[in-house]
């Protein structure tokens, strides 16, 4: 069972005591990311995440602040996404103080270095390089460009090799204290720990932690009216794709039908859309589908690396099974199946200390309530065929329909276009 702690500066404090363990992870999510940006520093969330392991005022340089942990054989690192920023540590529990410690000092006290700013800016032109040249990561940022366009919720995380080159050392001193904020930000703890003192340790490390106020995100901007066809024309002997629709954000009453239907049609190896693409017409190694959302948006999608010569074919069988949810009924047998599936991929999912800390802190952050596994597990158990058929005929429309490509098809949109009806 969970606690939250609210301090008085507004900094939120989950804490998960687990006995059976030894290990212990301190994860702090600050509510920003590449939603928050401004165009001309594309990618400043990611770099300030970056930046925050180069050195501190308690640690000089990024040996430092690395070696702690390395010598207590500690896992350590920091992810960025749309709305949050995360960092992380997992040890021994008995080093609890030493994670705390080093998890506050790099979210609080980075001093970002002059010359590690520089060295950092090209490792990061490198790995936006190293995503652009590996289709299957790609996708996703080309998914998101083909559904939003121009504005945050389209552009890359990392950013453009352009903007990173236009963010100063100072423009993250200013975000950072415009958005590492103690009301912004959660800390969970989550492992074998006294949880008393483990809050006390939290609020002493945390106590210099910035009070203003955050800035917020502009609302993204949702407008389609017919089939979006978005190409990235480019030398290779696989069609990366990724067809779909837009879904519902994370508070929305259906959010668990989309979860049922995106597993139903390729969420496993026996769902329809990975038999049909994959083991009827081996068209395909890889081929999945997937619901997505935040707190403004989501999406429903299935992502595929395809053979050239057979991607028309694909994507009809995959429109086929999407029209098919809105005229047939699932079976009984087949939705227990599907409720069964995401029943054990979530206790499964929830084995380590890590894992759960990931839930807890960023249901904390973005939604500012924690739903707990079994009133999770409850939602989806509600789901009837007729939810089922009911949303599918509601995000199931031609007009909602978007592709994205990766492959070598030059001006091919509007044949493409063409492809998309349902």
């Amino acid at each position: 069972m969970y606690k939250k702690t609210t301090l008085k500066n507004g900094l939120r404090i989950i804490t998960v005591p687990q006995k059976e363990t030894k290990a212990v992870t301190v994860l702090v999510m600050t509510g920003t990311g590449s939603k928050y940006e401004e165009k001309k520093f594309s990618g400043i969330s990611h770099f300030v995440e970056h930046i925050a392991f180069k050195g501190t005022k308690k640690r000089k340089g990024p040996m430092e602040v690395t070696e702690i942990l390395d010598r207590v054989g500690g896992e350590m690192n920091a992810f960025t996404g749309e709305e949050y920023t995360g960092y992380y540590a997992k040890v021994d529990n008995i080093y609890f103080d030493i994670a705390i410690d080093w998890i506050s000092d790099i979210f609080i006290n980075s001093t970002m270095p002059g010359a590690e700013v520089e060295k950092e800016r090209g490792v990061i032109i490198e790995e936006i390089k190293m995503f652009d040249d590996n289709p299957m990561r790609n996708i996703g940022d080309i998914w998101r460009k083909a559904l939003y366009g121009d504005q945050p919720a389209g552009w890359f995380i990392g950013g453009t090799k352009s903007s990173v080159l236009n963010i100063k050392r100072e423009d993250m001193f200013d975000y950072v204290h415009s958005q590492y904020t103690a009301k912004n930000t959660v800390v969970c703890i989550v492992g074998n720990i006294k949880e008393r003192q483990a809050i006390e340790m939290t609020k002493k490390c945390f106590s210099k932690i910035p009070t203003s106020q955050n800035k917020g995100k502009i609302s993204v901007i949702e407008k389609q009216t017919e089939p979006n066809v978005y190409i990235l024309d480019k030398k290779t002997n696989q069609t990366t794709m990724a067809l779909g629709v837009r879904g519902y954000n994370h508070l929305h009453p259906d959010r668990y039908i989309m979860d049922v239907i995106a597993t139903l049609l390729g969420g496993m190896m026996s769902s329809r859309i990975f038999d049909e693409v994959r083991e009827k017409l081996g068209a395909a190694y890889y081929v999945a589908t997937y619901n997505e959302s935040d707190s403004d948006t989501g999406f429903l999608s299935t992502f595929a690396g395809i053979d050239n010569s057979k991607i028309n074919k694909v994507i009809e069988t995959i429109l086929r099974e999407y029209k098919k949810l809105t005229e047939v009924k699932v079976s009984a047998k087949e939705l227990k199946k599907i409720k069964d599936h995401l029943r054990g991929k979530i206790v499964l999912g929830m084995e380590s200390s890590d894992a759960q800390a990931s839930f807890y802190c960023t249901q904390e952050l973005l939604k500012n309530k924690i739903i707990s596994v079994e009133e999770i597990i409850k939602q989806i158990d509600k789901v009837s065929s007729g939810d089922i058929m009911r949303v599918a005929k509601d995000i199931f429309k031609e007009e909602k329909l978007n592709l994205a490509i990766i492959g070598p098809y030059k001006n091919k949109e509007e044949e493409f276009k063409k492809l998309l009806k349902i």
